[in-house]
């Protein structure tokens, strides 16, 4: 495994190209750009961030479009994930529009949800993860996951924590750009302070919702 140097602007122009040319023919003409400048330095980071984060796993390129109206093959941005249990962990997209960092969970089973919501409905617990929640806000990182436009039943629907307990996912994520350090060795020390700033998400979740 090769070093990490950063995340060459190549990459960045790799997905605007391909947002123009979303065909076979040109991917396989700039596969080599892809490789050099997108699945391999991803790779090299990902590898040196394991011991804090665990293994992480870079998404395929290829779209599924058996089920989609969309033919366009290929993703217009590269998603690797760090995952802590089924689901949750540490997410980073690299696409025309520079660096995502992200983490959280971006899915339930239903008995996850149920614990989810009990979790979120306890005062101590639920409380814990609103300073959570508040705090990676302040950081800047924007609150997602899919949610219900009510409270769902069963509960207040004043409840203190109301907006969480609309949550059926629950993630955070920044939108980094493409800023002067992308491209040096000093990415990976940026990144891992995004990260870890998302840990106490990602472990609330992981003892509270995760099985």
């Amino acid at each position: 495994m090769s070093t990490f140097e950063g995340i060459p602007s190549a990459a960045f122009r790799f997905y605007e190209e391909l947002e123009e040319n979303n065909n076979r023919e040109w991917w396989l003409e700039h596969k080599d750009i892809y490789d050099a400048a997108v699945k391999e330095p991803l790779a090299a980071l990902l590898s040196e961030l394991e011991p804090e984060f665990g293994p992480a796993k870079i998404f395929r390129p290829n779209r599924d479009v058996r089920f989609s109206q969309d033919k366009s093959p290929y993703k217009t941005a590269q998603g690797a994930f760090a995952a802590s249990h089924e689901g949750l962990g540490f997410y980073l997209q690299v696409s025309a529009d520079g660096l995502l960092v992200g983490g959280g969970c971006h899915s339930y089973t239903p008995a996850q949800l149920a614990r989810f919501r009990a979790a979120v409905d306890a005062p101590d617990s639920g409380g814990e993860l609103q300073q959570i929640v508040d705090s990676v806000a302040a950081a800047g990182f924007a609150i997602q996951g899919e949610k219900l436009k009510t409270v769902p039943r069963g509960f207040d629907k004043d409840h203190p924590r109301a907006e969480l307990l609309k949550h059926k996912s629950l993630s955070a994520g920044v939108e980094v750009g493409e800023p002067e350090w992308l491209s040096t060795p000093s990415a990976k020390q940026e990144i891992a302070d995004r990260w870890e700033l998302l840990r106490p998400l990602v472990e609330w979740v992981g003892k509270h919702a995760a099985p």
